[in-house]
């Protein structure tokens, strides 16, 4: 995902009346860059409704089966989604963007501006969760219409399950930028984390039907416990305690580490 010029940010946030109207500025405009770069807004908001049609179109995919507890593969996949999107939005949005930024002297400029410096994270991960919205609302309603996929039967633990992955995940991809020492690192780093993420959360083979060993060390990656916190949701259940757990502590953990260690220049 490609950064803005830096007078572009630097105007969006200059403080104009009081921080939330300068907040709403430089979200705005950090809105406008990303819809502007057509693979950020492919691979986020039309890639996931793709592949859940392309899964969907698949007979034997539509079929319950006794293996995924008595779901279809494609009702599994459903959730994988959600959290595709944001496990792209932190590793492949939130570190490169954030690195970049660091390297052409934007954080730098800010941090010296009466605006307070940090405003950009919050415009970044507000963005990206409005993102993640979309990104869920298309999936969902794409899923139910096509392919008569039941919305998320348990709204409040759905919601829940929901927060804590985007706080767990953009905690992580934070600590990233933090720990990326340039741009070109920031996005080898960004990618080199995003597929072994995406495999433990079950995109290539649903975490079902993973080998024991595999799956237990998916539950212990923050990707792996957010798809199946927002799968139990998505069906109903209240998520496991333990998988809530950990997503908490990663966003903890992972949040206290990227603001000790990060750098604004």
């Amino acid at each position: 995902m490609s950064a803005p010029t830096t007078d572009r940010v630097i105007q969006a946030a200059a403080p104009s009346g009081t921080t939330v109207h300068a907040l709403r500025k430089l979200t705005i405009t950090e809105g406008r860059l990303f819809l502007r770069d057509p693979a950020a807004a492919f691979f986020t908001l039309a890639f996931p409704v793709l592949l859940l049609a392309i899964l969907g179109s698949v007979p034997a995919f539509r079929k319950a089966t006794p293996k995924l507890h008595g779901l279809s593969t494609i009702e599994v996949y459903a959730p994988v989604m959600v959290i595709f999107t944001l496990v792209m939005l932190a590793t492949n949005g939130i570190t490169p963007v954030l690195t970049a930024y660091r390297e052409k002297g934007i954080l730098r400029r800010l941090s010296a501006s009466p605006a307070p410096a940090a405003m950009i994270l919050g415009a970044l991960v507000t963005l990206y969760a409005i993102v993640a919205v979309v990104s869920l609302l298309l999936v969902a309603v794409v899923g139910r219409l096509a392919f008569h996929i039941a919305l998320p039967q348990a709204p409040l633990a759905f919601l829940v399950a929901l927060v804590m992955s985007a706080a767990s995940l953009f905690a992580v991809g934070l600590l990233l930028a933090a720990l990326a020492p340039s741009a070109k690192a920031g996005n080898a780093i960004g990618v080199a984390s995003f597929f072994p993420m995406m495999f433990f959360s079950g995109l290539w083979v649903p975490r079902d039907l993973m080998p024991g060993t595999l799956r237990r060390i998916g539950d212990f990656i923050p990707s792996g416990a957010a798809t199946q916190a927002v799968l139990d949701a998505w069906h109903g259940s209240w998520p496991h305690a333990g998988d809530l757990t950990k997503m908490a502590v990663f966003a903890l953990v992972a949040g206290c580490a990227a603001a000790k260690l990060f750098r604004w220049e």
